[in-house]
């Protein structure tokens, strides 16, 4: 199959932001997907993950931009954003149904077959557009953080809900895991959570090997097995 792409501005707020656009060639309305980049921003990993959505399934995918003008933020400049949207939901919601929008007017995209997955801090925005009610079929988040300020409001969700976790991540502790099940129970949510054994932070990016924190390194078997794991729910949901 083949597909085309280009980058694509857009707006939220006081924000200009710059994201990136796959779509499939040819006709007929495709499953939608909105890919939600890992802390740092918007790299050449998140387009590639959206161009192989188009490329190998036929999905028309958006990889959006949470920080701005498309750029990458190095750790000094990417910690208080990230606590900042942590801190303020509809913030985060609001940017995350900014990038939704652009997806969903696209000529090809189904609006009744979408999903959306993130990275690290791009699987927690991906939960809190899920929170705030959008219309998903599902939610995939890859090392992403779990927790949110407002869990109340997973009786909103109504996608379903798979997370993919390494155990030894150290910014996703047992507790946080606990809650999240808490959360996803009490709200009746159709929600799995895969653990991955001896898996650290950013296990699906080749090129995050230590270069923030410790605790980061790539796992070529847990990415493959969390991407199987995704494309077995999209199996299931977009029918």
């Amino acid at each position: 199959m083949s597909m085309h792409s280009s980058d694509i501005e857009y707006h939220y707020d006081d924000v200009r932001l710059i994201g990136h656009l796959a779509v499939p060639d040819g006709d007929g309305l495709r499953p939608a997907v909105l890919v939600c980049h890992e802390g740092p921003g918007l790299d050449s990993t998140a387009k590639d993950i959206a161009e192989r959505l188009a490329n190998d399934f036929g999905y028309v995918a958006f990889a959006l931009d949470y920080h701005g003008d498309g750029v990458t933020l190095d750790r000094a400049e990417m910690m208080p954003r990230l606590g900042a949207l942590m801190a303020d939901p509809d913030r985060a919601r609001g940017l995350a149904k900014a990038g939704l929008a652009v997806l969903l007017e696209q000529p090809l995209a189904d609006q009744s077959r979408v999903a959306a997955i993130g990275y690290c801090f791009g699987g927690t925005l991906a939960m809190e557009l899920a929170r705030s009610g959008a219309d998903l079929r599902a939610v995939v988040g890859f090392h992403a953080g779990l927790g949110t300020s407002r869990p109340e409001d997973a009786t909103q969700i109504r996608a379903k809900v798979l997370m993919c976790i390494g155990c030894d991540d150290p910014f996703i502790p047992v507790q946080q895991r606990l809650d999240f099940e808490t959360e996803m129970e009490a709200a009746h949510v159709d929600w799995r959570l895969n653990l991955y054994g001896g898996v650290h932070h950013s296990f699906t990016n080749p090129l995050a090997v230590g270069v923030y924190f410790p605790g980061v390194a790539y796992d070529e078997v847990a990415d493959k097995r969390s991407w199987r794991a995704m494309c077995d729910l999209f199996d299931e949901v977009f029918v």
